[in-house]
């Protein structure tokens, strides 16, 4: 991995890849790099990589869509409660601490930068492993230590995409 703490350059897909549930990720910017301020991730995302409806009570996390369309939830203590917005190429989308959200891309697949900070959640994206599906339920332990809390089931492409 190069050395970017004191600034640099890191061109896509150039830094380790990890399995998280049914896709995978670039550890694109580490906490270390930061010195725990800030975590950024690079992740191709499809309809099944969708988390539950949760919130951070630790960290803000933010993307930018960097190809595909996304749809977010933001701010309802349930799906249909939550307001609903698509984001395209180039969005920039903000979800602060103690704000629930999920997403879910439009497209067949979409690229999406993820980033948290401070950085400190990073170790359970790094964690969690490949798997044939997500099992978000298998983790809640593991995401409370994070002070991260599901709050709703995902979103299901087929429920609004019709």
């Amino acid at each position: 991995m190069t050395a970017i703490g004191r600034g640099g350059v890191r061109n896509p897909w150039t830094q380790p890849t990890y399995g998280y549930y049914n896709t995978q990720f670039e550890q694109s910017l580490t906490e270390q790099d930061t010195a725990g301020q800030l975590t950024m991730m690079r992740m191709t995302l499809n309809p099944e990589s969708a988390p539950p409806l949760h919130f951070h009570t630790r960290e803000d996390e933010f993307w930018t869509v960097v190809s595909g369309r996304v749809r977010f939830w933001l701010g309802g203590s349930t799906l249909e409660s939550c307001a609903v917005q698509e984001a395209d190429p180039g969005a920039f989308v903000f979800g602060p601490r103690n704000v629930p959200h999920t997403f879910q891309t439009i497209t067949e697949t979409a690229e999406v930068l993820i980033g948290n900070t401070p950085g400190v959640l990073e170790g359970y994206f790094t964690g969690v492993g490949s798997a044939d599906a997500r099992h978000d339920d298998a983790n809640t332990d593991v995401l409370e230590d994070y002070g991260v809390f599901f709050i709703g089931p995902a979103p299901v492409w087929s429920d609004w995409n019709n």
